[in-house]
């Protein structure tokens, strides 16, 4: 079978585990936070595997820059959204430790692939 430049990249792999995870903290959300940050968060967190996939389908490099640019952008965005749901109670401790930690290595490999 045949993959997309995109399914090659470990920091898309790595993306769509951590987007996965993110989105069971969205729909675990209590419902009165289900629109706000619930919603929020499923978009953003699926921004990022997204914009690694577009990235490796457009052919010029500011382009593709532009795109590794966008998903590191959504994964900051997946991260205020994670800190105000655990002010709210809604995560653990445990679990944004993790997901911060993840989504620190994915922002440093974005980072250069944006630059």
């Amino acid at each position: 079978m045949a993959f997309f430049k995109f399914e090659r990249l470990e920091v898309w792999k790595r993306s769509i585990d951590w987007a996965n995870e993110a989105m069971d903290i969205a729909q675990s959300l209590p419902k009165e936070y289900q629109y706000s940050i619930g919603e929020q968060l499923r978009r953003a967190a699926l921004s990022v595997p997204t914009n690694i996939a577009e990235a490796t389908g457009r052919d010029g490099e500011k382009e593709r820059k532009y795109f590794f640019r966008v998903a590191k952008g959504s994964v900051y965005e997946v991260i205020s959204l994670l800190v105000m749901a655990g002010k709210r109670g809604n995560i653990s401790a445990e679990q944004y430790k993790s997901l911060r930690a993840e989504a620190n290595e994915i922002a440093a490999i974005l980072t250069k692939l944006g630059s």
